[in-house]
C-alpha cells in the first residue's frame, strides 16, 4: 500500500497584534463572543455582561488563542446598531478582559468603536468592511494593533438578496484583498499587522461560492511571500446548514469539519463558536500530519 503524504504547509509571517506577536506553527483558534441579542447562532446568550465574562473565561480554559468580541450582529439582514449602544456592549468587556493573557479582538466597522476599543486595550480590529469606512484607517493607523481585512460584497442588510454574482469568486476575493492591503500599505500600515479573511457567507451564494473559497483557500489571499495570515470564519453558518440540513445550534460537527478543511488548506486563524471541540479536532489533525510526515522521513 502506498504511503499517504501530506505536504508541509507554508507558515505565514507572525502577526503583530497589539501586546502580542502571534505565530502560526499551528492554526490559532479565535473564540466568538457575541454580546448581541440577535446574532444568528447564539443571539442573546451572552448579552448580559456577567454571562459574557463567564463565556470568555470558559473559552480561554477550552484553549482559545484569541477572543473576538462583537457588539453588532452582521448576519444577513441585520439592522445597524447605534454607536452608543455598541460602545456600551463592547468597551466594558474589553476593559474587564484586558488582564487575561489572551489577545482581544473587536469585531466592528465603526471608526469610533475602533478608537475606543484600542484605548480600552483591544489588540486586533476585525472589520467586515475591510477598513473602507471613512476614518477607519485613521482610527488604527497610529496603533500597533493587528488588522483583519475581510471581503464582503454589498452590506449585511442586502448582501444575500438576489444572487451574488462572480465570474470567478476566488480571483474576485483575492483582487479585492490585494487592493485593500495595498491601500493600507500606502497609508503607512506595517505589513506584519495585516491578516485577511475571504468572508464566508458575506455576499456569496450559500454553497457554490463558499465551498470554492474553502477548496482554494490559499488562493484567496494576496500574493506575497511569506503569505498573509488567513482567517477562516465558517462556524455554524448557512454554508454548513445547506450541506448538513440542520439549524444553526446543531451545526457543530459540520463546523468542525469545515475548520479542519480550512486548516489543511492553510488557514492561520479559525473563528469558531465551539472552542473545545475545535481545539480537540485540530489536535487529532496535527497528530495525523505529524505521523504521516514522520513515516515519510523514515523511508
Amino acid at each position: 500500500m502506498s504511503k499517504v503524504e501530506f505536504p508541509s504547509l507554508p507558515v505565514p509571517e507572525p502577526l503583530q497584534c497589539g501586546r502580542f506577536k502571534l505565530t502560526f506553527e499551528r492554526p490559532l483558534v479565535m473564540g466568538i463572543l457575541n454580546v448581541t441579542p440577535d446574532s444568528f447562532s447564539d443571539g442573546g446568550q451572552y448579552a448580559m455582561r456577567g454571562d459574557a465574562l463567564r463565556q470568555a473565561e470558559r473559552m480561554m480554559l477550552d484553549g482559545a488563542d484569541i477572543i473576538d468580541i462583537g457588539g453588532e450582529s452582521t448576519r444577513p439582514g441585520a439592522p445597524p446598531v447605534p454607536l452608543d449602544e455598541e460602545l456600551e456592549r463592547v468597551i466594558p468587556l474589553v476593559e474587564q478582559l484586558r488582564g487575561a493573557n489572551v489577545p482581544l479582538s473587536v469585531d466592528t466597522y465603526k471608526p469610533e468603536v475602533m478608537r475606543h476599543a484600542l484605548a480600552a486595550g483591544a489588540d486586533l480590529i476585525n472589520d467586515i468592511w475591510g477598513f473602507r469606512m471613512p476614518g477607519a484607517i485613521d482610527a488604527v493607523r497610529s496603533s500597533d494593533c493587528g488588522l483583519c481585512v475581510m471581503h464582503m460584497l454589498g452590506e449585511p442588510q442586502t448582501m444575500q438578496l438576489g444572487e451574488p454574482a462572480y465570474d470567478d469568486v476566488v480571483s474576485a476575493v483575492r483582487e479585492f484583498l490585494e487592493e485593500r492591503v495595498a491601500t493600507l500599505a500606502q497609508a503607512g500600515i506595517a505589513r506584519e499587522r495585516i491578516s485577511v479573511d475571504p468572508g464566508f457567507g458575506f455576499g456569496k451564494a450559500v454553497v457554490e461560492h463558499n465551498y470554492a473559497l474553502l477548496a482554494h483557500l490559499r488562493d484567496t489571499a494576496p500574493r506575497a511571500e511569506p503569505s498573509y495570515p488567513i482567517l477562516a470564519g465558517m462556524s455554524r453558518k448557512s454554508m454548513i446548514g445547506a450541506v448538513v440540513g440542520r439549524p444553526a445550534p446543531e451545526r457543530v460537527a459540520g463546523s468542525i469539519a469545515a475548520a479542519v478543511c480550512a486548516a489543511e488548506r492553510g488557514a492561520a486563524i479559525l473563528r469558531v463558536h465551539d472552542v473545545a471541540q475545535t481545539v480537540d479536532a485540530l489536535k487529532v489533525w496535527a497528530a495525523m500530519r505529524e505521523a504521516a510526515n514522520h513515516s515519510r522521513t523514515r523511508g
